[in-house]
């Protein structure tokens, strides 16, 4: 034997002679390895996983040290990644008010007027989560289904009042926060933005679109009186959170659907501090010159040990269905004189994906409209083509939710990746006929099984907060597209289950580079892992919606046990 391969020959003896740190017995164990699709057991070192076999071939592995769990027959799946979400505004939503349970208007102003009596006279009252179309009435008086803000302002006389909508696209505020921010009937809308009015011409409080950069230099005023470090808690508060809850729901990394270079600089921190626990893959949204300040500072891969990548740049072109801002190439069918809102300049989005191109970052634009997405792919299409020593980018379209039917093919053609959210189909289900009437609902919302067929990369995701993060209804919504009332939209639309996996794995981790290090249970590849109570891919599919994480790895590490 030569000096060199007697010296690997030991190596390798070494290395196997290493007790794993964790070892996983006893399971049905979903590789999504072409080469070994499934096992029984797995064992991870260092981070990594170091074997994947049969029970028989792990646990003669094991060493004094070695944790071992017996998985008693559930299900082991790669770490389920959350392909498109807002991860400080989840932390957010956790200390805020949660409107998402209300079944009217009046249900919201009386969650309110409990919090006003907690409250201070002066302190900001926040909430979340309000939709108009999922209450079981609409609000009297109304305009277009909205409420007006005189109720809200009687239970609140003194405290300014901001109630997010459940999109992200609306706020809806009462009559101490329009004084605070300087709203009145003169207030003229803002470019990709609208100051709702009644017949009379008042503001009647709900902030559209833009309309909602109003009310945040009020609420900056605000909070401005915090101290620095009451500040800055808040804010580690709202990661930590953000991160906690996300474990507990059985994702492995997070892909934070757009933050500003402040909140980068504290996740970076936080990450390199072992604060988090989950992987983060984060997509820099600030304004265009920070960006060109701050690109080369912030992009980064990888970095305190896989905890933190940063390479993606976020825009918005249009707003959501619910609040009629997305953009469509024919009005709305419910509200003609409407067919809502571009909320970008398209110059500046061209100067952005230049930006993208020579700083080797994806462009990952928000289109949820017909229209949108047809300037969005428009777009993406001018790039590639001016630069065509550019290959393998991966831009991606956050939510492709209604598509022309000419504009299903481009998204394989130009392979670009249609970062999709299943639970939005069915939860949005109730109101998109109304919206865009039965032709366009049929020929191209929430179209993934088209989508697929023509050769695109459908990814998976829930817009969280907007939708709750858990993966389990989400996966659910995507092979079932059954709504609560037991009906399905447009079933043919379907992902099989297996899909439905990919998505939310080994595709999520292709849509952020990072398919070479995890998505799969391949020895030397992450170890993490989501594991669940029943088999997804076989139990009926009435149990589908009752399935529970039992436990989340990341990194060889249990992060969360049920």
């Amino acid at each position: 034997m030569t000096f060199i391969r007697r010296i690997v020959f030991l190596t390798a003896v070494a290395v196997a002679a290493q007790a794993p740190d964790l070892i996983l017995v006893n399971g049905k164990i979903v590789t999504l390895d072409d080469k070994r699709p499934q096992a029984q057991a797995l064992a991870a070192s260092g981070g990594k996983i170091s074997a994947v076999g049969s029970d028989a071939e792990i646990r003669k592995l094991a060493g004094p040290s070695t944790t071992v769990i017996d998985l008693k027959g559930a299900l082991a799946v790669p770490g389920l990644i959350e392909g498109h979400g807002h991860f400080t505004a989840l932390g957010e939503s956790l200390m805020v008010l949660d409107l998402r349970g209300a079944h009217t208007w009046d249900d919201i102003v009386a969650q309110v007027g409990a919090a006003v009596k907690k409250a201070k006279p002066g302190d900001w009252i926040i909430g979340r989560g309000w939709h108009q179309e999922k209450w079981d009435k609409p609000p009297v008086p109304n305009v277009h289904g909205f409420p007006v803000h005189e109720a809200l302002s009687k239970v609140s006389p003194a405290n300014p009042v901001v109630l997010s909508h459940a999109s992200g696209h609306a706020v809806f505020v009462n009559a101490a926060a329009m004084k605070a921010a300087g709203i009145t009937r003169e207030t003229k809308d803002p470019d990709g933005g609208e100051v709702a009015r009644d017949s009379g011409g008042n503001p009647t409080g709900l902030l559209n679109e833009r309309a909602q950069a109003l009310i945040n230099a009020a609420r900056s005023a605000a909070e401005s009186k915090l101290t620095p470090s009451e500040r800055e808690a808040n804010a580690r508060r709202q990661i930590e959170l953000a991160a906690q809850d996300a474990l507990s729901k059985g994702l492995t990394t997070f892909q934070d659907a757009g933050s500003p270079f402040p909140t980068l600089e504290r996740m970076r921190k936080m990450a390199a501090e072992k604060k988090i626990g989950i992987r983060l893959w984060v997509m820099m949204r600030d304004t265009t010159a920070a960006m060109e300040a701050n690109i080369p500072k912030y992009k980064t891969i990888g970095e305190s040990d896989g905890f933190f990548t940063v390479r993606g740049v976020k825009r918005q072109i249009d707003g959501a269905l619910g609040s009629r801002g997305a953009w469509l190439l024919e009005p709305y069918s419910d509200q003609p004189d409407t067919s809502g809102k571009l909320t970008d300049d398209l110059d500046d989005m061209r100067r952005v994906a230049k930006l993208c191109i020579d700083n080797g970052l994806q462009f990952c634009v928000h289109a949820i409209g017909d229209r949108a997405n047809r300037e969005t792919l428009d777009l993406f299409e001018a790039a590639f083509k001016a630069n065509p020593d550019k290959k393998d980018l991966r831009w991606r379209v956050e939510h492709a939710q209604h598509l022309s039917l000419s504009d299903i093919p481009r998204f394989g053609k130009l392979g670009v990746i249609a970062s999709m959210q299943p639970i939005h189909c069915t939860s949005d289900a109730p109101y998109v006929i109304a919206r865009l009437g039965a032709r366009r609902a049929e020929e191209g919302a929430y179209v993934w099984r088209k989508l697929i067929d023509s050769g695109a990369i459908v990814t998976s995701g829930t817009d969280t907060p907007v939708e709750d993060e858990n993966p389990i209804p989400n996966f659910a919504a995507a092979v079932t597209r059954r709504l609560k009332d037991g009906s399905q939209f447009y079933p043919a639309q379907r992902m099989t289950r297996m899909e439905a996996l990919r998505s939310y794995t080994i595709l999520n981790a292709y849509a952020g580079f990072e398919e070479k290090v995890k998505g799969s249970l391949e020895v030397g590849k992450l170890a993490d892992v989501t594991v669940i109570d029943r088999d997804l891919l076989t139990v009926p599919e009435a149990e589908l919606p009752g399935a529970k994480v039992l436990y989340t790895i990341v990194g060889g590490k249990v992060a969360y046990k049920k």
